[in-house]
């Protein structure tokens, strides 16, 4: 086991998404994983029911327990929800974090299109975390909405990827996959690098927590000193490995397969 990951994020019911699917990649990657649980949501693979936010002390306390004992080589953070948790969050980074690299998932909206953020702390979120942020995961609709701008071809993601450079983190991976066609294209980008990812589709239902797991996956590569373009390349890999070989749980959006890395152990 190696690579301490310190996730900052919500709680998914389901096990699909969230904390638990935040758990189970960085396990299933070798690494270890700690958690500050932002909210707590009933859902299933066919939507969000109910959320329940952390009180931001709590969150605060949870973050600055695992800081000062465990430590951790890279934080991801996922729902933060409200403008009272991003500054929080953000204060204390600022105060115990130093040097290590974060990973932030501008988590917005849930597959069945629950609002997952606060609108109000959108602009929040992008003065506090977003120049603090060693690599940011946004997929489309969250790209547009941090950037303002419309990406409606894969043509259009350099240009986004650059508008969201300029917002102050290091590096941008923006993720494709609301695009249409049989391809998918996902753009790394830093202000001396880029590469582009592009795969087959695979067509299934069984998506639900892919960004999730995507970002938590790149984060425990960037815990275990992997670097940026190696721990997103490894991480792709895993989760269309995961895609491909997901379970069939649930009547709607379902789970991926976190664990097909590990062989299950026997007496």
């Amino acid at each position: 086991m190696r690579g301490r990951v310190l996730i900052i994020a919500g709680s998914d019911s389901g096990g699909g998404a969230g904390i638990q699917a935040d758990i189970k990649t960085v396990t299933a990657l070798g690494g270890y994983g700690a958690t500050a649980i932002t909210a707590l949501t009933a859902q299933n693979t066919q939507g969000v029911a109910k959320i329940l936010p952390i009180a931001p002390d709590f969150i605060v306390e949870q973050v600055k327990q695992v800081l000062t004992d465990i430590g951790a080589d890279c934080i991801k953070i996922g729902m933060l929800h409200s403008t009272a948790v991003i500054d929080a969050v953000a204060n204390l980074i600022d105060e115990l974090a130093g040097n290590i690299p974060l990973l932030l998932d501008p988590v917005m909206i849930a597959k069945d299109s629950t609002s997952l953020l606060d609108p109000a702390a959108l602009s929040v979120l992008k003065q506090r975390l977003l120049p603090r942020a060693t690599l940011i995961t946004p997929n489309i609709p969250e790209a547009e909405a941090l950037s303002g701008r419309k990406i409606d071809h894969p043509e259009a993601m350099p240009q986004a990827a650059n508008a969201l450079l300029a917002l102050g983190p290091a590096g941008v991976l923006l993720k494709g996959g609301h695009l249409p066609g049989h391809q998918l294209h996902d753009l790394l980008m830093t202000q001396d690098y880029q590469e582009s990812f592009q795969v087959q589709r695979i067509v299934s239902p069984h998506t639900h927590g892919t960004g999730c797991t995507l970002a938590s996956a790149i984060a425990t590569g960037l815990a275990q000193n992997r670097p940026l373009s190696e721990a997103v390349r490894r991480a792709h890999a895993y989760v269309q490995e995961a895609i491909r070989l997901a379970p069939g749980y649930g009547k709607g959006y379902g789970p991926l397969n976190h664990a097909h890395t590990v062989s299950p152990f026997r007496i």
